[in-house]
């Protein structure tokens, strides 16, 4: 397993991570999204987003680092749910490159996002993924998330409907 070294995203970071997110969206969610969705994927409004984020610290970001070069990134702040506890955070992203899976960077950015968490007084986490996404399922549950059936919702992509669940883990 790699070593990386994981610390706060800076603004310079925005393009990386735009170009992280959509490739891996382009490969974690090939077969499960249609195609025509995943190919009009945007670095540059990614981009926006994420040097928007990055600025704002809303979400708060982190980037996984190979050498010097970003290779995978994680955005943690407070729950999105609505009627979520002010102790309850949300993963809203967390995603490397293809290249990278399996070698120990996803572990980084989860301890990153953990710690970033318990400093903020979270007591517990909670995600949303693709309930088809096996491998982020497996990720998440082999560090501690249940999934919370009854949070199985339909969401609109592109001309399908997909199934996604959340996922929750204590804290401490």
């Amino acid at each position: 397993m790699t070593s990386y070294s994981v610390r706060p995203a800076v603004l310079s970071d925005a393009r990386a991570i735009a170009e992280i997110h959509v490739a891996t969206w382009r490969t974690a969610y090939q077969g499960l999204m249609p195609d025509e969705h995943l190919a009009a994927l945007s670095v540059p409004k990614r981009e926006a987003y994420w040097r928007e984020a990055i600025e704002y610290s809303e979400p708060q970001v982190h980037v996984a680092l190979d050498g010097a070069t970003p290779i995978g990134f994680v955005g943690l702040d407070r729950s999105r749910d609505p009627k979520s506890k002010s102790t309850t955070g949300e993963i809203w992203a967390l995603y490397v490159t293809p290249a990278h899976w399996g070698q120990g960077a996803g572990l980084a950015l989860w301890d990153a996002a953990r710690e970033a968490a318990e400093e903020e007084g979270f007591t517990d986490l909670t995600l949303w993924t693709l309930l088809r996404n096996e491998r982020a399922l497996r990720f998440f549950e082999l560090a501690g998330f249940k999934r919370e059936l009854p949070s199985a919702r339909t969401i609109p992509v592109g001309t399908v409907r997909l199934e996604e669940i959340r996922l929750r883990r204590a804290l401490g």
